[in-house]
């Protein structure tokens, strides 16, 4: 027996320092959910941790991560206390119950978490708890649990109406409020007559009274309460900050049009009777410091800054951005992660990841049933690599057919790849100028000798620029590329803005992709128009911008519920057989 005791005590234990253990495992980490476009990098770079300390935790998973699925992160620790603390939202909890986890304020999650609301607030959403002492704690009423009442007759006694007695003479009698005299006896509501039993409850004490259970606030009304009301901006202030007069030529030429285009939205919405103050800077090379550019005072009371252009100036002005609360409009770089931690951000440029990501979900949809045929043996391109990897893996999750061509793109090669029954879509693994004047010609030959196939030619953004040399070609081959910038030229907008451009400065803009002047125009006309319109809500309203670009697409998400906006807006161009270039929009 003694024996028995004995390993009942040591089990105990074990048990003891096993649960220990998977509770100080389960506090070391929380759970991401992967969202479409996320890869490692952006997922690390959201919470501020290296790639390494993910595949730790994920053995596998840089080989290859899926929407869907989820990752275990691990918390981040500093000088042994735990400065920031990323929450991963559980079955039954609401942001109340999240107040008093950590005892802070709904207003101190809310304005950590600027994405955060009430129809968000979902099962697996990660948001950050902000450090404590950060902020004001408010303090939230307590809810009193019910605790189980003793269990007593409902009636203390009963009372037989005399005549002339009424209800609140009763209640007098035997101390006792009308209110309750009624709520034990309901038939009252109709009358009291003589020789009616009425039940005498018990007199409910002070104490009973003032102990009443208070209902937790919904997500709803707490999110409402921490929400600030927008206010309408009288005179918008904004500033550029790019180098204009930049060592590279180049550069400061692409930077001197995409500002004679913003000028021209300026000039546009002022005849809208727009009032706005344009702050303008110099930011110099990439090895030049903006540190006088940020020490100017007035630079602190701007509602937007556009810029800057250099990846050196993009930390410190982003960190100014949060420092001050002001929108950054970084319309270039797409390869900073400033913006997966700080919610000011606005990036034009989408991340690759996203970029792809977003052209997968368009293209399985637009050729549901296609035989996709991968063009291998041109000039191969890092990034076309990635693209084309990308897309065979959702074309096979799709089930859709994709073959490879490595070497020889004869057109005799090329026929015995078609199929009778599917599209046809060819996409080459070069974006170049080069592997179209190599491709080209056998694609125009196989589709003349095989009239009953549906083919297609699928390719890049940058085709837009050899455009003007292979235009019947693209209507002959039925072309699609995708782009997140384009403009007909012979659409009323594009021809209005190009003519308004060459009058003001009486040259052309320059023939590159994107065209620095339309993006000039779209970006200042969409932000400041937007500034205009709905002041400081306007993060609120994006999906009600409803502005026409001339050349870009804005569709902005939040990475995260603490980062910054991305912008995922894809379009395929369609150049069709029947001579008609066609932006497809998937909105």
């Amino acid at each position: 027996m003694e024996s028995i005791k004995r390993v009942l005590l040591l089990f105990l234990i074990c048990y003891s320092s096993i649960a220990t253990l998977t509770a100080q495992e389960n506090n070391s980490f929380f759970l991401h959910t992967i969202e479409k476009g996320q890869n490692l990098y952006s997922i690390s770079s959201m919470y501020g941790i290296n790639k390494a300390d993910i595949i730790r935790l994920n053995p596998g998973c840089e080989e290859k991560i899926y929407a869907g699925k989820t990752l275990k992160i691990p918390q981040q620790v500093s000088n042994k206390e735990q400065t920031e603390i990323f929450h991963t939202i559980q079955p039954g909890e609401t942001l109340y119950k999240l107040t008093t986890m950590y005892k802070v304020s709904a207003k101190a999650i809310t304005d950590e978490n600027p994405g955060l609301s009430a129809e968000n607030f979902k099962i697996g959403q990660v948001i950050r708890i902000p450090e404590k002492g950060a902020v004001a704690i408010e303090v939230l009423p307590e809810v009193i649990p019910q605790i189980q009442p003793e269990v007593k007759p409902k009636c203390k006694e009963m009372h037989k109406v005399k005549r002339k007695e009424t209800i609140f003479s009763v209640s007098r009698e035997y101390g006792i409020t009308e209110q309750e005299l009624k709520d034990a006896n309901p038939e009252l509501n109709k009358g009291m007559k003589k020789g009616q039993l009425l039940c005498i409850p018990y007199p409910q004490n002070k104490e009973e009274k003032q102990q009443q259970v208070i209902t937790p606030p919904t997500d709803k009304e707490l999110f409402k309460n921490t929400k600030e009301a927008a206010e309408k901006i009288q005179t918008i202030k904004a500033a550029v900050i790019l180098p204009f007069l930049s060592g590279s030529k180049s550069d400061a030429s692409k930077m001197v049009e995409y500002y004679e285009g913003f000028l021209l939205a300026v000039d546009s919405l002022k005849r809208q009777k727009v009032s706005m103050d344009i702050y303008t800077y110099n930011s110099g090379d990439e090895n030049s410091s903006i540190a006088p550019i940020l020490a100017k005072e007035e630079l602190k009371n701007m509602d937007v800054i556009f810029g800057p252009l250099h990846q050196q100036h993009i930390k410190p002005l982003a960190e100014f951005a949060d420092a001050n609360n002001i929108r950054l409009v970084i319309p270039f770089s797409s390869k900073d992660n400033e913006v997966f931690q700080n919610p000011n951000i606005f990036q034009i440029n989408t991340p690759q990841s996203y970029l792809y990501s977003e052209v997968y979900d368009h293209f399985t949809k637009q050729f549901p049933n296609s035989n996709v045929i991968i063009l291998g043996g041109l000039a191969e391109e890092k990034d076309k690599v990635e693209f084309i990897a990308g897309l065979e893996t959702e074309l096979k999750k799709k089930n859709i057919l994709v073959q490879t061509v490595n070497g020889n793109i004869s057109s005799a090669t090329l026929k015995s790849f078609l199929q009778t029954d599917k599209v046809n879509i060819f996409i080459p693994t070069s974006g170049s100028d080069l592997a179209l004047i190599k491709l080209i010609p056998q694609l125009k030959l196989l589709i003349r000798e095989n009239p009953g196939h549906k083919i297609h030619l699928f390719g890049y953004p940058e085709w837009q620029v050899y455009t003007k040399d292979h235009l019947e070609s693209f209507f002959e081959l039925d072309t699609y590329f995708y782009s997140s910038f384009y403009t007909n030229n012979l659409l009323p907008s594009a021809i209005n803005f190009i003519n308004n451009y060459h009058k003001w400065y009486t040259k052309e803009m320059m023939n590159i992709y994107p065209k620095y002047g339309m993006l000039g125009f779209d970006t200042g006309y969409y932000f400041l128009s937007g500034l205009a319109k709905y002041g400081t809500g306007f993060e609120e309203n994006l999906l009600k911008t409803d502005i026409v670009p001339i050349q870009t697409g804005f569709k902005f998400e939040r990475v995260n519920n603490w980062g910054g906006f991305i912008n995922k807006k894809v379009f395929f161009v369609h150049f069709t057989k029947d001579f008609e270039p066609i932006k497809l929009d998937f909105e």
